[in-house]
């Protein structure tokens, strides 16, 4: 469980009674050894069906590990990302996103917060297709990797092909200590989901969605987040693994809502803002597990293409949050149901929305507009989940995945 990290050039002497690592210049230099915590507490099913179930319910306590030691009364603590953070994120004018997966969607969420509560320029990318091309970096841009495992073949590569750019640092948010990205990267924040054994993230999904909020507020505080919105900031993520406990207590009616889905070959996820990337994870947890073919769109894209397909046997899933845009979101939901389709709508419990024919509301437990990003991804995990159960198909393990891609 001890392992020495090597730096790039450095060479080792490995005999019967110790080992030397020599420098550049053929010093020896110190031993930096370090113990992996081998804590196995996640590896046991416990009365769960499925690891993936496991990991659902373990939300609400994977929140509060990340929140821990990171926010006071009134502030979200900036040296939790690292003794340098605090002077790095006084000069953050612009920042870029790179990430790949689930891992991309929670940047796209991100990209929402920063440009309207921190009041700055937010950039987000797939690695694997930022690597190959030439990019114009904006001037003092912090650069941000996100990865569960922080061995994402894609992701280690932008960073690594990052560092004759121009940014003036870079930071990676990462659930697995030590791990290349960790290393590699300038400052770094743990996401502390604890072990992820499910192919299909969850748990380190969310924690990625509030490490990210987290940074809003860190970097926010020297922009555009004033000391009253900071406030509201850290109320809200107080809040958010009771609200989190509450919304899975929408369990059992989603179980059987899910029963409609078995049969269909397609389905269609929409939402707005900040819950139109939720409407991305939610699709591509239902094709990752229950291999059913699901888009995700903005809502009021609906007439510029994906109308066309809706019909009585493909299903509408829409995150209906009670903010600003929800009269726009019901106006598209009609169109929906016009056409025949299955609707299956998480709405705040405050919106006012009927149930009909093929139409069947969920109400959510209302929550700040700044943590229901995070609160909207609990059903749609839950609906691919019991989907999955239901067709008999692996949903730890789904066929051709694998949970860290390490190579392109």
């Amino acid at each position: 469980d001890r392992f020495i990290f090597l730096e790039e050039g450095e060479l080792v002497e490995i005999t019967a009674a110790e080992v030397s690592i020599f420098g550049h210049n053929k010093d020896v230099v110190e031993s930096r050894a370090v113990t992996l915590d081998e804590r196995h507490d996640g590896a046991d099913k416990g009365n769960y069906r499925h690891y993936m179930q496991k990991e659902i319910f373990e939300q609400p306590a994977a929140i509060e590990r990340t929140l821990a030691g990171r926010v006071s009364d009134k502030h979200v603590l900036t040296h939790a990302f690292g003794i340098a953070a605090e002077s790095v994120f006084r000069e953050v004018g612009a920042v870029q996103i790179v990430a790949c997966g689930s891992s991309y969607y929670t940047g796209l969420v991100a990209k929402y917060w920063f440009e309207e509560y921190a009041g700055i320029p937010c950039q987000v990318e797939i690695a694997s297709e930022l690597r190959y091309r030439k990019t114009v970096v904006l001037p003092k841009t912090l650069l941000v990797t996100i990865s569960q495992s922080g061995e994402t073949a894609d992701t280690l590569a932008a960073l690594r092909n990052a560092k004759d750019k121009n940014y003036i640092a870079s930071l990676c948010l990462c659930n697995v200590p030590n791990s290349t990205l960790v290393r590699e990267s300038d400052l770094s924040l743990m996401l502390e989901a604890g072990i992820e054994i499910c192919v299909a993230s969850t748990k380190a999904f969310t924690n990625q969605l509030v490490d990210l909020l987290l940074l809003v507020g860190a970097i926010g505080q020297y922009n555009e987040l004033d000391d009253a919105g900071h406030r509201e900031l850290v109320d809200a993520l107080r809040t958010l693994p009771d609200v989190v406990k509450s919304t899975l207590k929408l369990d059992d009616q989603i179980r059987h809502i899910a029963e409609k889905f078995v049969d269909k070959d397609h389905a269609l996820f929409l939402g707005r803002g900040s819950h139109y990337p939720i409407a991305l994870e939610g699709a591509l947890k239902l094709k990752e597990i229950s291999y059913i073919h699901a888009e995700g769109y903005p809502a009021g894209e609906l007439k510029h293409g994906p109308l066309a397909l809706v019909d009585d046997d493909m299903p509408v899933v829409a995150v209906a949050p009670g903010d600003e845009l929800i009269e726009k979101l019901k106006s598209n939901l009609e169109e929906v149901r016009a056409r025949g389709a299955e609707l299956v709508v998480f709405a705040d419990e405050h919106v006012t929305m009927r149930e009909a024919e093929r139409v069947t509301v969920l109400k959510v437990p209302s929550c700040s507009a700044l943590i229901s990003p995070i609160v909207y991804t609990i059903p749609v995990q839950l609906l691919a989940y019991h989907v999955a159960v239901y067709k008999g198909t692996d949903v730890d393990q789904p066929r051709n995945l694998a949970k860290s891609v390490t190579v392109e």
